[in-house]
């Protein structure tokens, strides 16, 4: 095996000498990854992130959500010529492995683990939130010890820690069966979007874009909060990331060179689109200082335009469909555990798929008590953004990585290729920098904590129990 300065380098073709016993069953066509993707990214940002990002930068979060979908477009890209190019599980963990080096590709993989973790909490107690909202508005009151975490003055946020549990269960059930059931809360989630859409847009008026940028185009603190264009880019890139959750199903993709290329590119397009028509109707409906005081501001737009059937249906569609968020996401930490396992640096029962589902049924079930311990007992807020730092790190790998091998391997047969590929590359690796400086200075701070406690982890563990260059049973080397 292979090594430079951040350790072994992981070959690029061995998938097809991994032991049947380690190997992800084949079961996903494009439709599943498309919904997958858009399952991941058209989620609890749209819903919530509109007020929040309106209130940083005012109507100009209209910019926001297109500078955030820029950067993302930039490393969707990037993603599909590597996922197409090496189809095995891990995303950006098994690119960074292949191509810099193990130790670099640790930092990824325990980035995502942040990212994803959070992210499905987040999500959790999202939920939960939109859940209670809804049963009181029909009349039914459920315990407040049983709705918050200590931090919350309760005992445990038990809706929270329900949903994280049940996704859990129905990903060890099987992919392809969770990955059907997704395409259908995907369309349930799109149809409310939709009805939003065709309801606000019609009240447009161009003097709720007045001032359009009142903080300003970049990320200046203001009474303790940053705020301006980029500083709501880097709190709205929340909303769209989801769909390197689609390149982590590479080995699971019945045609990876077709599949993944669809799935990525077509869940960003359709995402992007959604998003701008969304922020529009939203910002162009009523003033952004209104909008930015909403925790709920889609159903609080359709309210003040006299909507109130719709603004329930709204909310009775995120209760339904939000979950999909946290499959997908749950998926995909699952599968970096499940990789990472496999190549040594955890423990080697994290790695066995059931001979019957062809899912790693263990690892799940943990991922899923991870996530509900955080969802249930834990507060979230800031963490959010703590999961947008993991995820801009493992963005800023990927464009690196696919320049390199561009440069070092011209020779490898690439089923996708990223266009302009230096130009793109670097436009994500500079972009996801810029939104990276943009997070508040607290939040880098418990990002570099983190990634310091990962790093001991693997100078303690991983390195020793690596099998990069050996020869064992899973990779065959």
């Amino acid at each position: 095996m292979a090594r430079s300065f951040w350790g072994p380098v992981k070959p690029i073709d061995t998938q097809g000498a991994v032991a049947e016993h380690h190997r992800l069953r084949k079961t996903l066509s494009w439709p599943h990854l498309v919904a997958l993707g858009v399952g991941a990214i058209v989620g609890t940002g749209i819903y919530t992130l509109t007020g929040v990002g309106a209130d940083r930068a005012g109507p100009a979060v209209i910019l926001a959500f297109a500078v955030a979908g820029a950067v993302c477009a930039c490393a969707a890209l990037a993603y599909a010529e590597l996922a197409t190019l090496i189809p095995t599980s891990g995303s950006a963990y098994t690119y960074t492995y292949s191509v810099l080096g193990e130790t670099a590709a640790w930092i990824v993989g325990w980035s995502l683990i942040l990212e994803y973790s959070l992210a499905c909490s987040t999500v959790a107690v999202g939920w939960s939130a939109y859940l209670v909202g809804w049963l009181q508005a029909i009349g039914i009151t459920l315990p407040p010890m049983l709705l918050a975490g200590p931090h919350g003055g309760g005992i445990i946020n038990l809706p929270a820690v329900f949903v994280a549990l049940a996704i859990s269960g129905m990903l060890m059930a099987g992919t392809r069966e969770s990955a059907t059931l997704n395409i259908i809360l995907v369309i349930i989630k799109l149809t409310a979007l939709a009805v939003f859409v065709l309801l606000a847009l019609p009240a447009f008026n161009s003097d709720n874009l007045t001032p359009f940028a009142p903080y300003g185009f970049g990320s200046l603190e203001q009474d303790g909060v940053k705020r301006g264009v980029m500083a709501a880019a880097a709190i709205v890139f929340f909303a769209f990331y989801g769909f390197d959750a689609v390149a982590t199903s590479a080995e699971e993709a019945k045609d990876p060179g077709r599949d993944l290329t669809i799935g990525i590119v077509g869940s960003m397009l359709i995402s992007t689109t959604i998003y701008m028509l969304v922020a529009i109707a939203a910002v162009g409906a009523m003033s952004y200082v209104a909008l930015g005081g909403s925790a709920e501001p889609l159903a609080f737009v359709l309210r003040t335009l006299d909507y109130p059937g719709a603004a329930s249906a709204v909310a009775l569609a995120a209760i339904i469909a939000l979950p999909s968020v946290i499959l997908v996401m749950m998926y995909g930490q699952s599968r970096i555990f499940f990789v990472m396992s496999r190549d040594g640096l955890l423990p080697a029962w994290a790695s066995r798929v059931s001979p019957r589902t062809g899912t790693p049924v263990l690892i799940t079930g943990i991922t899923g008590l991870f996530v509900a311990a955080f969802a249930g007992f834990f507060t979230i807020g800031d963490l959010a953004e703590l999961a947008n730092a993991g995820t801009l790190l493992a963005f800023i790998a990927v464009g690196a990585c696919m320049m390199i091998l561009r440069k070092t391997r011209p020779d490898l047969p690439r089923v996708f290729r990223c266009p302009a590929p230096y130009v793109v590359g670097t436009l994500a690796v500079l972009g996801c920098i810029y939104l990276m400086a943009s997070l508040p200075t607290a939040t880098l701070e418990r990002f570099l904590i983190w990634n310091l406690i990962g790093v001991a982890v693997y100078f303690a563990y991983g390195r020793w129990r690596s099998l990069a260059g050996k020869d064992h049973p899973v990779t065959g080397l």
